[in-house]
C-alpha cells in the first residue's frame, strides 16, 4: 500500500494513499509514527497531529502485515503563543476578539498562535503573514450574533492620487460590494497555516444571518473564512460550520490548499456554499467532507465588472478524494464566471444525495472573457444524485435574469457579453439512484458548447415508482424530466463511448443542434 505525504505543517502532516478508490480505500489500515500506532482508518486522506516542530519522523502505513515507510521533517517554529496569555477566556461568554487579535499581531514571524480547549466567542479576527493558527482539539471559535459588531469591508477603494487605480476589499456574489468581515479574514497575507482538530463556528443559526437573505442590512452577509489577494495559505483538519453565507471564499488568491477538513451547514441554510474559489489559481481541495445548504464547491470568477476591469481567470483547481453530499451541486461552475474557468479536475470523489453532480450555470451578459474550458471529471461515484450532469447557459440569476435577453432560446448576435464553453470530459463514473436525467446540457444557440465527452460511464436510475418530475436546470419555460437519459442542445461535438444506462424511460438520447455525434457503445438496459 503506497502513499504520499502531501502536506507538512509544524505540528501535523497529511498523507494520501495512491490507489484508484474514490475517497475510501475499501480496507482498514494503520498509520504509525516512529513505530507507534496513531490511527486505524479506511480513508484515502488522513492527518496525523501531535508532532513536534522541526523534528524528523518515520511515517508508516501497515496493511495485511506489510508496511510502507517514508521520512518527514516537520516545519520549524520560532515560538508558541497561547491566546490565554493575552486574556482570552474560553467560556463561551467573554468577547475574545481583542485578545486573539493581540496574540496574532504580537506573534513573531514563523510562530504559532495556540487556541486551547474551550469556546471562544469572537467577532472577526484578521490574519497576518508568516504565522500558524492552531485550534487544538476541543477549541471552538464562536461567531458573535450581533451584526453591528462586525467591521464592514468596503467593496472598492481607490488610490487617492490616481482614481483609476482601485482595489476590491469586500465582495458579494461576484461584485465589489460592501460586506461584513468574516470570522477569519485574511487580506494581502501570505504563508499562513490554519491547523488542528478544533471548530470554527459561524453561529449563524443563533443569529439572523439566514433571514431576509436577499436584503442588504447594513452590509452583505459575511463568510466564515474570507481570503482576499492571499498566497500560500493552507487549512488542515478544522471543522467549519454554521456559516452566515459562503463558508470559505478565496478571492484573487494563489496557491492555497485545504486538507482533511469537514464543512457542515444545515440543509435549509441559504447560500451556504462550502468552497467558492473566485479568480484564483492553483487551488487544492483534498480529503474534504462537505455537507451544506447550497453548492458544495462552486468555482467562480466574478461578474462582468470584475471580469472587464480586474480580470483574473480561475484555473488549475484540483478536487480529489472528497465526499460531497446534500448540496444543490456537488461541484458547480458559475454563475459568476466573467473571467473564465479552466483546468478544473475532479477525481476520486463520492457525491451523495446532491441535486446535481457537475453543475455549470452561466448566462448572456457574463462577457467574452467568460470561457469555461478543460473541465475533467474522472473516477467519480455518485449515489442518489438526481441529475449527474447539467449545463445551463440560461440561468435566471440577477435582476434581469428573466428578461428576453437572458432567456431567449433563439440565436442572438454574438458580442462582447457572450460567454463560451469549451470542452468537458467525463470518464470512469458510476451513477446509481438517478432520478430526472443523466445529462442535460443546454448551451447558447449563437455560441454552442465545443465538446462534451462521456467515456466509460455506468448509470442506474431509480425505479419508476420512486422517481419524481424535476426541472433539471433553472431557466424559464423549461420542461420537467423524469427518467431521461441524455438531453443535449447546442453542442458542436458529442462523444459517447461505453456508456450503459439502466432503467431510464426511453432508449434514444435527445440531441438538438449537435453538429458531430461520435457514439460507440451506448447501451440501454431495462
Amino acid at each position: 500500500m503506497d502513499f504520499e505525504i502531501i502536506a507538512v505543517f509544524n505540528r501535523s502532516i497529511t498523507i494520501e494513499l495512491n490507489n484508484e478508490n474514490p475517497y475510501n480505500s475499501g480496507v482498514l489500515y494503520s498509520v504509525y509514527v516512529d513505530d507507534i500506532q496513531k490511527k486505524t482508518t479506511d480513508l484515502n486522506v488522513v492527518s496525523i497531529d501531535g508532532l513536534e516542530p522541526g523534528t524528523k519522523y518515520q511515517i508508516s502505513i501497515e496493511y495485511d502485515s506489510e508496511r510502507t515507510t517514508q521520512e518527514v521533517t516537520t516545519k520549524f517554529e520560532t515560538c508558541l503563543v497561547n491566546v490565554e496569555q493575552f486574556g482570552a477566556v474560553g467560556d463561551g461568554k467573554h468577547d475574545n476578539t481583542s485578545a486573539i487579535q493581540a496574540a496574532i499581531s504580537s506573534c513573531p514571524e514563523g510562530g504559532t498562535i495556540h487556541i486551547k480547549n474551550g469556546v471562544y466567542l469572537t467577532t472577526p479576527i484578521f490574519l497576518k503573514s508568516h504565522i500558524t493558527l492552531w485550534l487544538d482539539k476541543g477549541a471552538v471559535l464562536l461567531g458573535d450574533t450581533s451584526r453591528d459588531r462586525y467591521p464592514i469591508l468596503p467593496g472598492m477603494v481607490k488610490n487617492v492620487n490616481d482614481t483609476s487605480l482601485e482595489k476590491s476589499i469586500g465582495s458579494w456574489e461576484g461584485n465589489p460590494l460592501d460586506s461584513f468581515a468574516s470570522l477569519i479574514t485574511g487580506i494581502d497575507v501570505e504563508d499562513v497555516d490554519i491547523i488542528g482538530n478544533g471548530v470554527i463556528d459561524g453561529n449563524a443559526e443563533a443569529s439572523d444571518w439566514w433571514r431576509d437573505v436577499r436584503k442588504k442590512r447594513i452590509a452583505w452577509r459575511p463568510k466564515t473564512i474570507f481570503l482576499n489577494n492571499c498566497r500560500n495559505i493552507r487549512v488542515q483538519g478544522i471543522r467549519i460550520q454554521n456559516s452566515p453565507s459562503w463558508t470559505i471564499h478565496p478571492y484573487y488568491c494563489e496557491n492555497i490548499g485545504f486538507y482533511d477538513m469537514n464543512v457542515y451547514n444545515p440543509d435549509n441554510s441559504p447560500n451556504t456554499d462550502g468552497f467558492d474559489p473566485e479568480c484564483c489559481t492553483d487551488v487544492s481541495i483534498v480529503g474534504v467532507r462537505i455537507s451544506v445548504g447550497d453548492d458544495c464547491i462552486a468555482v467562480k470568477s466574478g461578474k462582468l465588472y470584475m471580469g472587464m476591469y480586474h480580470y483574473m481567470r480561475t484555473e488549475n483547481i484540483n478536487v480529489r478524494n472528497c465526499y460531497l453530499e446534500r448540496g444543490h451541486g456537488a461541484v458547480t461552475i458559475g454563475s459568476e464566471v466573467s473571467s473564465g474557468v479552466s483546468q478544473l479536475k475532479v477525481e476520486k470523489c463520492i457525491f451523495s444525495g446532491t441535486d446535481r453532480g457537475l453543475r455549470i450555470k452561466s448566462r448572456r451578459g457574463r462577457g467574452k472573457k467568460s470561457l469555461i474550458d478543460d473541465i475533467t471529471f474522472e473516477n467519480i461515484e455518485m449515489k442518489d444524485v438526481q441529475m449527474p450532469f447539467t449545463v445551463n447557459m440560461f440561468y435566471f440569476c440577477d435582476p434581469d435574469g428573466h428578461t428576453d435577453y437572458v432567456q431567449d432560446q433563439n440565436p442572438r448576435p454574438v458580442d462582447d457579453k457572450t460567454p463560451r464553453i469549451g470542452s468537458i470530459i467525463v470518464r470512469d463514473v458510476t451513477c446509481t439512484g438517478v432520478n430526472a436525467v443523466f445529462a442535460c446540457l443546454y448551451a447558447l444557440p449563437e455560441m454552442p458548447m465545443e465538446e462534451a465527452c462521456f467515456d466509460n460511464i455506468k448509470v442506474t436510475f431509480k425505479d419508476e415508482k420512486e422517481r419524481t418530475d424535476v426541472c433539471p436546470i433553472m431557466m424559464d419555460n423549461f420542461m420537467t424530466m423524469n427518467g431521461k437519459s441524455l438531453y443535449i442542445h447546442n453542442v458542436k461535438k458529442v462523444v459517447v463511448r461505453n456508456v450503459t444506462i439502466k432503467g431510464c424511460s426511453e432508449n434514444e438520447p435527445v440531441m438538438i443542434n449537435v453538429e458531430e455525434k461520435d457514439i460507440e457503445g451506448l447501451n440501454f438496459i431495462g
